[in-house]
């Protein structure tokens, strides 16, 4: 008969494994267990930082109630204007200004004046010779002609007029020298209505308010000065250098 096989360390093996597992089991728990105290430490750090910002802003900043206070004392104090009356008030400044301009510039409006029309006012970004401009510019060189034919006119009839033989030699010669003056003055203007005639047609040919010389723009205030001015500044002076030099 043979005799039976003890199974004991079998037993012990099994065991072994349950305590092992039960071990680790522990740890795993431990470790959440940690986890979980680190993960509640940090948010209630943050929730302190937190409460501690909402304290420092409420010391900060004053509580609405206090704000409404101080607004309704403001207002109590200053009670509030209408718009209407607001409108009424800044129009009246603004009337009252613009008589005041009026009154002040009224002795020197007609300085302001070039041959009885008033200056051009360029606008921002506005094109150079525009046809508002180009108007502008043919007023001023018509009316200046005017003004020019009517002096001759009336040089004309005053000498006509003035033909009275006077007994006194001073009184002749003084009259003959008035007259020479009259009639070089009126040989200027004569040979100025050419040139404003040829400036007119520059303006209707589209050359006018350009240099002749180097094509830069002459420019409006200068052209307001002399309206028959043909070159710009810099030539200008250029020639004028020139003919000192050659004298």
């Amino acid at each position: 008969m043979k005799k039976a096989v003890k199974k004991k360390p079998a037993a012990k093996k099994s065991a072994k494994k349950t305590v092992a597992s039960r071990k680790t089991a522990k740890k795993v728990v431990a470790k959440k267990t940690l986890k979980k105290a680190a993960a509640k430490k940090s948010a209630r750090t943050v929730a302190a930082k937190k409460t501690a910002k909402k304290t420092a802003a409420n010391k900060a900043v004053p509580k609405k109630a206090v704000l409404r206070k101080a607004v309704a004392k403001t207002t109590a104090a200053k009670p509030p204007v209408k718009k209407t009356a607001k409108k009424t008030a800044t129009r009246k400044k603004t009337a009252a200004r613009r008589a005041s301009e009026i009154q002040a510039n009224k002795g020197s409006d007609s300085d302001d004046l070039i041959h009885g029309i008033t200056p051009y006012r360029a606008r921002k970004r506005e094109a150079y010779m525009n046809r508002k401009q180009l108007d502008h510019f043919n007023n001023i060189l018509a009316a200046w002609r005017m003004e020019l034919v009517d002096e001759v006119n009336r040089t004309l009839h005053t000498m006509q007029d003035e033909t009275v033989n006077h007994p006194d030699p001073n009184d002749r010669a003084t009259q003959e020298s008035d007259m020479s003056l009259e009639l070089r003055s009126r040989d200027r203007e004569r040979k100025l209505i050419r040139k404003i005639d040829g400036t007119i047609a520059l303006l209707e040919s589209g050359d006018y308010g350009y240099c002749e010389k180097c094509g830069v723009e002459i420019g409006i205030a200068r052209l307001e000065a002399r309206p028959t001015a043909s070159l710009c500044v810099d030539c200008k002076t250029l020639d004028e250098i020139r003919e000192k030099q050659m004298v």
